[in-house]
């Protein structure tokens, strides 16, 4: 007969060791009945529904699985109850800053009250971004969409599946989150003409987007007050790359002074301007808009409109919760407020 090393005799009686080191399994709800001395009926009902059995079992069993580091898994819970505790956001881009604080914020809020967050984006594409929200509405409770460029039909049809709430766009019937743009951008054309700019040239976003649209109509409204001669001309994407190639057409406008519908369009303008020997602001101000991370990293600093968009995710996520609860208000739309965020980007025109 063969002897076994220690190691290998390890191995052979324990299936939860492989060549003699330890695996680690998630624990069970047997295990759990194992360790409490308790059915597992018990255990099940002390874990989901805590009220069917004395305060004494229910310590006991919380204890023990405190000890497993026992996690419950939502999917599997969700079979008696249809419920994951697992909420959707889909952001437009992933990879722009914009949308950190929105992200930040809606995790926060659901982690807050026991729920998970599943991201997912749709690349500015209304086609990926509703199918990206079909597959999401099998496995959660609920959905939050950040920018979404999918139509408003499509939206309600969502909604009327699962609860679903809106950031950064207004869309009837839905429950939406919107910073007031109004308030931003009316600041940032009183600033530009205070200092003696008579031209604006406003760079938009996608075609697609609502808030483009509206930041647009902001701009308008707001430089007829100051009697400014409103432009738009349209970038090719809302990104770095974006703004240094729309550069040459702001500067054949004829306009001292530029808004750009993101910071990433106002840094890609910077850059290529200033590449190309023009002065910020000596010979022309950029204003940009949401205030990203890194926006005071520019040489000038990027004077921009702040968009509070963690405070938006917080919110969202408290909206969606609550519905998911029964406890939601009639759809409506909370507006949080913008700011302007005065840096070296802007100023009098000297050139």
């Amino acid at each position: 007969m063969t002897e076994l090393s220690p190691p290998e005799a390890d191995a052979k009686a324990s299936p939860g060791k492989a060549d003699g080191r330890a695996v680690k399994t998630n624990a069970t709800i047997y295990d759990i009945a194992k360790l409490a001395g308790v059915n597992p009926s018990t255990v099940s009902r002390a874990l989901s529904k805590p009220g069917r059995v004395s305060v004494k079992t229910r310590t006991l069993i919380e204890d023990a699985a405190a000890e497993l580091d026992y996690q419950a898994n939502p999917f599997a819970k969700a079979l008696p109850t249809g419920k994951t505790s697992t909420v959707g956001l889909i952001v437009a881009d992933i990879a722009n800053p914009t949308f950190f604080g929105t992200i930040r914020g809606a995790e926060s809020t659901a982690a807050d009250q026991d729920y998970s967050v599943i991201l997912a984006e749709s690349a500015e594409s209304p086609k990926k971004e509703l199918s990206a929200a079909k597959r999401m509405m099998a496995s959660v409770d609920g959905l939050i969409l950040a920018s979404p460029r999918m139509d408003d039909d499509h939206i309600r049809q969502l909604a009327g599946e699962k609860p679903v709430i809106v950031v950064n766009r207004n869309v009837e019937g839905i429950t939406c989150v919107v910073p007031d743009v109004d308030k931003g951008l009316g600041e940032a054309v009183r600033h530009l003409a205070g200092h003696g700019h008579r031209k604006i040239t406003f760079v938009a976003g996608p075609e697609a987007s609502w808030m483009s649209s509206r930041r647009w109509l902001a701009v308008q409204q707001a430089c007829e007050w100051s009697r400014i001669e409103p432009l738009k001309v349209q970038s090719q994407t809302p990104t770095i790359k974006g703004g240094r190639a729309i550069a040459r057409t702001i500067v054949s406008s004829g306009a001292s002074a530029v808004i750009a519908y993101n910071d990433l369009l106002a840094i890609g303008l910077m850059q290529e301007l200033q590449a190309a020997a023009y002065v910020v602001p000596d010979q022309i101000s950029i204003v940009g808009f949401d205030d990203i991370f890194g926006a005071d990293f520019t040489t000038p600093g990027l004077t921009t409109v702040r968009a509070p968009m963690e405070t938006c995710g917080v919110e969202a996520a408290g909206l969606l919760l609550k519905a998911l609860k029964g406890h939601g208000d009639v759809p409506s739309t909370r507006y949080i407020d913008t700011e302007l965020v005065i840096r070296g980007s802007t100023g009098k025109l000297l050139a």
